[in-house]
């Protein structure tokens, strides 16, 4: 029998808000599900029948290592509570950034907000203790780290999984198991402090709702410089790039636009009104995605045909251009933003591959368009349509057990409160050209573009040069990239009924012996007629 000693006793601290940590880990269990099995399952599903093995195996040890990069250093190199010039560092238990000490706009300002002081989050304390982050001065958290820790893990974990768009058919499985905590580490952290955990294009005044910039754009530019620096798939492969599976390629592409609703609806960190519109703009700018690719198919190609890939590719423009502007534009900016980046990006697929340097490297399912270019214009657009009435953080106010509190005489009239700015409270949105006249929040958005760009391809060129140095290449041998799954893991996702029948066909595309490979494979298998060779 159980006893109630004390009605009043909750098995929390009163810090914790249990519906803003319920939603927050929720929604980083949808951000998840679009990485495994969502992303895993489309790209699987786009590639030739022989590469579908080798995605998925890439998919799950890349989303292994950044958990574990993630919890040992990551997480304070991207948003810890202290940067290693000392911009960003905890005062009296309080967050301080240093954008008004005097060094504002100088070389000091930027390395002293350059990055996070690397260390563990492994700890108890760590993990139960409430989050706290320069990512978010403003308003305390109502969650505990550990949620913090999570939810931004599965936003690292997806980014490199993204540019494996540009590299599968051809990278070494070893030389992507050390590119992917590399680059996490001297990318991905670097970035995500910069924007989002307080460090300087976050003082300067950039804005990135949920990672049009640090994760679409730099998987973006980082996956077609390392398809560059790698080399092209085999040119059959390239001429013969024909999906295994659409019915499949269509599940995984639905489990991202849904999954999308926790990558934008979770990022303002509270289960407020903010993250609901955030939820509606994100579907209504993939929506619209959707229906332009579409439409400019039918209506622009020599084909004048409506094509379901063409659909997936409008779906990912849509929900990568809203990223970066989710929850701070409305209704119609939503639909804005996803014409805009879809059409846009429709162009550059087909005619701006054709031109150098684009025309020079083969990215694989096109990941410099559908999220470097739409990360970009989303990113831009931002700083036109951002409507100034769309408030991310308003004025409420909350009694000793952390709940809302409804202080003036009417609901219109806390609804006031909510909106107005008072000496302790000013209510957050963001001021676009279109509402203000003003172009200052657009020129932040260029600045920070510009950097995301630069850094992204520079270290990811250093990265891949350095481990084809270690490897003696990034890319496998024609002879193996022939054969696909078979010779890279042993596995294949569509076997045939006969053993000896599929690794024979397999093998002797690549001229080897069949014979060989049949007892390599299963040493119980005689060749073909009985007799040994």
């Amino acid at each position: 029998m159980i006893h109630l000693f004390a009605a009043d006793i909750v098995p929390y601290p009163s810090w914790l808000n249990p519906a803003d940590n319920t939603w927050q880990l929720t929604a980083a269990t949808f951000v998840g599900l679009m990485s495994l099995p969502g992303l895993a399952v489309l790209y699987a599903s786009l590639v030739p029948k022989k590469w579908a093995v080798n995605v998925l195996a890439m998919m799950f040890a890349g989303f292994s290592l950044v958990l574990v990069v993630w919890f040992l250093w990551g997480y304070k190199l991207g948003f810890g509570s202290t940067s290693i010039g000392g911009g960003v560092d905890v005062v009296h238990g309080v967050v301080t950034q240093t954008q008004n000490a005097g060094t504002t706009g100088t070389w000091a300002h930027f390395f002293d907000n350059f990055v996070g002081q690397p260390g563990t989050s492994t700890n108890s304390s760590q993990e139960l203790g409430q989050a706290m982050s320069a990512a978010n001065t403003a308003i305390p958290f109502h969650f505990p780290s550990a949620t913090l820790f999570y939810f931004q893990f599965v936003f690292a974990a997806i980014t490199p999984l993204l540019f494996l768009g540009s590299v599968l058919g051809r990278i070494k499985f070893t030389a992507w198991c050390l590119l992917v905590p590399l680059w996490s580490t001297f990318v991905y952290c670097v970035d995500a402090f910069m924007l989002w955990g307080g460090g300087y294009f976050a003082q300067e005044g950039a804005l990135d709702f949920s990672g049009g910039y640090v994760i679409h754009m730099s998987a973006g530019v980082s996956g077609f410089v390392a398809a560059w620096v790698i080399g092209p798939r085999l040119l059959r492969d390239r001429q013969h790039a024909l999906p295994n599976n659409l019915v499949m390629a269509a599940v995984g592409a639905g489990i991202l636009w849904l999954g999308w609703n926790g990558f934008n609806g979770g990022d303002p960190y509270y289960a407020g009104a903010d993250a609901a519109a955030a939820v509606i703009n994100t579907n209504l700018a993939t929506a619209v995605g959707v229906l332009v690719w579409m439409l400019m198919d039918a209506w622009f190609t020599k084909e004048r045909k409506p094509t379901f890939l063409g659909g997936v590719n409008g779906m990912i423009c849509g929900l990568v251009g809203i990223t970066p502007c989710a929850g701070w534009v409305n209704a119609w900016g939503a639909i804005a933003v996803g014409a805009i980046c879809c059409a846009v990006v429709w162009v550059a697929w087909n005619y701006l591959s054709k031109v150098p340097p684009f025309s020079k490297v083969d990215d694989a399912l096109g990941v410099i368009y559908t999220h470097g270019i739409a990360g970009f214009l989303g990113g831009m657009l931002l700083g036109i349509f951002a409507d100034p009435n769309m408030i991310e953080y308003g004025c409420g106010t909350l009694n000793r057990a952390g709940q809302v509190v409804n202080t003036a005489a009417s609901t219109a009239g806390s609804q006031a409160q909510y909106l107005s700015s008072s000496k302790s409270c000013a209510p957050f949105g963001v001021q676009g050209l279109m509402y203000t006249g003003s172009a200052h929040q657009l020129w932040e958005q260029f600045r920070a573009a510009v950097w995301v760009i630069f850094w992204s391809a520079l270290v990811t060129f250093i990265l891949v040069k350095l481990i084809s140095l270690v490897l003696r290449g990034a890319r496998y041998r024609d002879d193996v990239l022939e054969v696909g799954d078979l010779a890279i893991h042993g596995e294949e996702a569509f076997p045939e009924e006969t053993l000896a029948m599929r690794t024979d066909s397999a093998f002797a595309m690549a001229g080897l012996d069949t014979g060989g490979s049949s007892r390599l494979l299963d040493p119980d298998i005689s060749p073909p007629g009985g007799a040994e060779s």
